[in-house]
């Protein structure tokens, strides 16, 4: 019996280093994103909010962005964030699927339900965090010149942030913003 043990201490040794750096780079990606959005003009609300009902629901973004020219309320927005190493087979944007849509609906809808006064309007972004990028790609990147709102390069790492993102069905009550 011991035999078992010793192989899954032996197992669990070998994988928690593997655990820990994965947590440690989207820890890094969620800071370079919340600096990436706070200097396109967003305020940060929440960090890592889960839904009380269902704490597997999270959310690792919510913010604020402001009202503009024209513009009645401020607009809340909820943001995944997808670290990846620069590279990646799939990239962030790509690793919403149907599913984690789904889990991110139901934890948008429990923050909203849970807001006095309700939010007039609020949308969904995913900010994507590469990690580890080569010298040349990074020369390449910036070459690009693209709009700061929509790109960056923050703390070593490329950043894009692709605003209003499809989650939210056709009939809700809000404003794309």
């Amino acid at each position: 019996m011991s035999g078992i043990w010793d192989t899954l201490a032996a197992l669990w040794r070998r994988w928690r280093p593997v655990v820990n750096a994965r947590a440690k780079a989207g820890a890094a990606g969620e800071r370079a994103a919340e600096a990436h959005l706070k200097a396109a003009g967003l305020r940060v609300l929440a960090r890592n909010w889960r839904n009380p009902a269902d704490a597997r629901e999270e959310l690792d973004l919510v913010c604020e962005e402001p009202a503009g020219r024209g513009d009645a309320a401020p607009v809340l927005v909820f943001v995944e964030v997808k670290a990846r190493a620069s590279g990646a087979r799939v990239g962030g944007y790509q690793a919403v699927d149907r599913r984690k849509k789904a889990v991110l609906l139901r934890a948008c809808t429990a923050y909203l339900k849970g807001l006095r006064p309700p939010a007039r309007h609020f949308r969904f972004d995913i900010v994507e965090v590469a990690h580890g990028a080569d010298p040349v790609g990074e020369a390449a990147f910036l070459a690009q010149r693209l709009d700061p709102r929509l790109a960056s390069l923050r703390m070593g790492r490329r950043v894009w942030h692709y605003r209003n993102v499809p989650l939210f069905p056709a009939r809700s009550a809000h404003s794309h913003g």
